[in-house]
């Protein structure tokens, strides 16, 4: 039997949504082990002088507790 926790974190990029989650599950990989899955559960960019500045991503990260 596995036991499963989630917790949820940020990340952001000036690049792109996929660089801004790629770069929340590398961190999440440095912290927690096991992680299996990750659910983006919102995204907005930041805004200035008309442009988009950085793109932001919250997700839930999925990891298997050890025994």
């Amino acid at each position: 039997m596995s036991v499963v926790k989630v917790t949820e974190i940020g990340a952001s990029s000036p690049k792109s949504f996929e660089d801004a989650i790629k770069q929340g599950i590398a961190r999440a990989n440095e912290t927690l082990k096991n992680v299996k899955s990750a659910w983006i559960k919102e995204q907005e960019v930041v805004i200035e002088n008309g442009a988009v500045k950085e793109f932001r991503v919250f997700m839930k990260v999925t990891f298997v507790l050890e025994d």
